[in-house]
């Protein structure tokens, strides 16, 4: 079950209100005339089953809630009630399957800033990843695939591009073009000065170290597991399934591979280096066209959804059209005032 907390104008609220009690998928609704301050409103609480979520919360937006005051989203991890058993039942597919479309692009978005911390994190996941790779040690490898922040942007990519977000995939795509040189850049420099240091060898034998030579030598199944990954980790993403993202995030040679950038450059092995940077791109772009067909399948099934619910009489307690979407128009104001109008002329 998904848990919505709505603060909107008292208007609104009660469309609002004849939208949600008529909707079989909606249980637990109460109604605070006035407890708002800031915005000022009446306040709504509710319960919706997780697959109707998103084609309600859409409900919600075509009253222009989020403009005159907010809906905020938050999971029920337990419910003990025969209702949200019944609501749940009453809404088509099942709990796993559903995405929550808001969550989602919510959680991607704050995945795609330009940080400190998140450049510190790219560093810090290669350097130890260049450990592991010159000490041929596998458990440190894989803690630098788990450390790197590299699969937020690139989450957050493939949903602006189903979603059509142009600043969001700039933003992404900032992050990955700064964070990967200055992550590759400063391993260099580190594994520099541990060699001249004597903390790292002075050659670098490959034929002794199995994993730096899978990673510099990419083929055909280095894309097949970047593009299954890729799904894998959009599927745990819409889900919410952190235990599975972390299996994604130790599958893919993102980070190692540009740690091994690093280390085959102050090697002077260049051919390694280049043999990296190509198995670094085949991962990239496998997980991002993985993720944008995993993505656009979900997309396609919500938004068939999406229409067939525009002809759910429900929606016209609510004063909302039968067979269309108000998002996206003026009509939305209008609407309000036509209802204001109409409760006025019912109070007299």
């Amino acid at each position: 079950m998904i848990h919505l907390r709505i603060v909107a104008p008292e208007t609104i609220a009660h469309q609002a209100l004849e939208l949600l009690c008529a909707e079989a998928a909606v249980i637990n609704v109460v109604h605070l005339e006035g407890a708002s301050r800031k915005p000022a409103g009446d306040v709504i609480l509710c319960d919706v089953a997780k697959e109707d979520a998103s084609v309600i919360i859409g409900d919600l937006k075509e009253l222009d809630i989020p403009a005159q005051g907010s809906i905020a989203v938050e999971h029920i991890d337990t419910a003990i009630s025969d209702a949200a058993a019944a609501a749940e039942k009453a809404a088509p597919g099942l709990p796993s399957d559903a995405v929550v479309w808001e969550e989602v692009e919510s959680r991607t978005s704050e995945d795609t800033e330009l940080s400190f911390s998140f450049v510190l994190f790219m560093v810090a996941a290669m350097q130890i990843a260049a450990v592991g790779i010159v000490l041929d040690q596998p458990i440190l490898i894989v803690g630098g695939m788990v450390v790197g922040p590299e699969f937020g942007p690139l989450a957050a990519i493939c949903v602006a591009l189903v979603q059509k977000q142009e600043h969001l995939v700039r933003r992404s795509v900032l992050a990955l073009a700064v964070g990967f040189p200055l992550g590759t850049l400063a391993t260099l420099l580190t594994a520099l000065v541990l060699i001249a240091l004597g903390a790292f060898p002075e050659s670098f034998d490959e034929t002794r170290h199995a994993f730096s030579d899978f990673i510099s030598r990419p083929d055909a199944l280095s894309f097949f597991v970047a593009f299954v990954a890729g799904s894998a980790g959009v599927l745990s993403l819409t889900a919410a399934k952190s235990g599975a993202l972390v299996g994604v995030l130790v599958s893919v040679t993102t980070i190692p591979a540009a740690a091994n950038i690093s280390v085959a450059a102050a090697y002077g092995e260049w051919s390694d280096a280049g043999g990296s940077a190509a198995q670094l791109a085949i991962n990239l772009s496998g997980i991002v066209l993985a993720g944008v067909l995993t993505l656009f399948v979900q997309r396609r099934y919500y938004v068939a959804r999406r229409r067939r619910h525009l002809m759910d009489p429900a929606r016209t307690g609510a004063g909302l059209p039968l067979g269309r979407s108000l998002r996206g128009t003026t009509q939305v104001p209008a609407l309000r005032e036509r209802k204001k109008d109409r409760e006025g002329a019912e109070r007299r």
